[in-house]
């Protein structure tokens, strides 16, 4: 049985280039497409789709209204189409806290060609989608018009940042900070994809400012993950940012990695450094979830703390395991708690999570 899809956005090339993408698949039907929600609305009423992908910006009814509709109706697995500018960053940050599954980006230029470029991705995305278990959306949203081998950071670059930040820091000497060869600070690492910025949101939203410092690779595109990190910093205690290079990981703090880039944490002294590169995708993305582990992996050992959340793919599921084998404590997501059971799966299949745990669980086992 191939997967029913409803395609509503007002772009009559999106409409038409995603259709031919998706059935191009043997195990994807495009059965109905819509310029409006009006329109599709009423096309539902005869045969409700499986999967909906979704345009925001619409004429007579926005995409999020749309989707909260839906959702409140008959909860179905929406997958938005959105823009790649900032605002279209905010608006699928609003959608996804509605209930959206995932998203598809697309560029305000080239746009044929940039779709057919990324035809593997949206029919990944797609069946993702198709087997997604549902999560209650957050609040409303506001509506508004290989071994893995991640890119090696130059050592010189890397000695001149944390020499800066060193110099910088108000919390201590440089003699004393540079002196100390033995830290018990605490790292946590969190990866996750599909799902998982409705997943990260319950989870930092429930711990308080003294927990370690955080560690987040979200597979995201690039601008969103600025966003989203806006987002998260203006609900929960803790101090949400995008990483930049150089920044410290400290109690109180969450770094996210930038979308496009890669996210690997190296120590000094006592201090632990976030270094953002830009380098090849490793299992498919970047940053990758991996890359992160194994660092983390190399610079903190017993000291760190590898959870892996839901998600498609294995990205993530080396890196458990690596860590796993130097002495960190690591968890899994398990399946019932899980959007999308593909990450969490994998890093279990290969004995890397010490803990299967519930999506519920996890703020109160990294209090402690």
């Amino acid at each position: 049985m191939s997967i029913k899809v409803m395609i509503v956005d007002d772009s009559a090339v999106v409409r038409q280039v995603i259709s031919q993408i998706l059935n191009d698949s043997t195990d994807i039907e495009v059965y109905a497409v819509a310029n409006d929600p009006i329109f599709a609305y009423r096309k539902m009423q005869k045969q409700w789709p499986e999967v909906i992908v979704l345009d925001i910006e619409m004429p007579r009814m926005d995409g999020i209204s749309f989707l909260k509709k839906i959702m409140a109706e008959r909860p179905t697995p929406v997958v938005i189409c959105s823009s790649l500018a900032e605002k279209g960053a905010e608006l699928s940050l609003n959608a996804l806290a509605a209930g959206a599954v995932d998203i598809i980006t697309k560029p305000q230029m080239g746009l044929k060609n940039f779709l057919e470029e990324a035809a593997a991705q949206i029919k990944s995305v797609v069946r993702a989608a198709a087997k997604a278990r549902l999560q209650k959306p957050l609040v409303s949203p506001v509506i508004t018009n290989t071994q893995l081998s991640s890119p090696e950071i130059n050592n010189i670059e890397t000695k001149s940042i944390i020499e800066s930040v060193l110099s910088n820091s108000n919390l201590a000497a440089e003699t004393d900070l540079v002196s100390m060869t033995h830290t018990t600070d605490r790292v946590i690492a969190i990866g996750s994809s599909t799902g998982g910025t409705i997943a990260l949101e319950k989870i930092l939203t429930a711990l308080p400012a003294t927990c370690p410092g955080i560690v987040v690779v979200q597979h995201m595109p690039e601008k969103f993950t600025k966003a989203f990190a806006d987002r998260l910093n203006s609900l929960c205690e803790l101090e949400v940012l995008e990483a930049s290079s150089g920044d410290r990981i400290i109690p109180g703090r969450v770094l996210i990695a930038p979308g496009g880039k890669h996210l690997q944490v190296k120590r000094s002294g006592a201090q632990y450094i976030a270094i953002v590169s830009e380098g090849p995708a490793v299992n498919r993305h970047c940053p990758s979830v991996d890359v992160l582990f194994k660092s983390l992996a190399n610079s903190a050992k017993q000291n760190a703390t590898g959870i892996i959340l839901t998600g498609m793919g294995n990205d993530g599921a080396q890196g458990l395991l690596t860590m796993k084998n130097v002495g960190s404590k690591t968890m899994a997501q398990n399946e019932s708690s899980s959007v999308v059971f593909g990450m969490p799966k994998e890093a279990i299949k290969l004995g890397a999570a010490q803990k299967i745990v519930d999506l519920s669980e996890i703020a109160e086992l990294i209090k402690h």
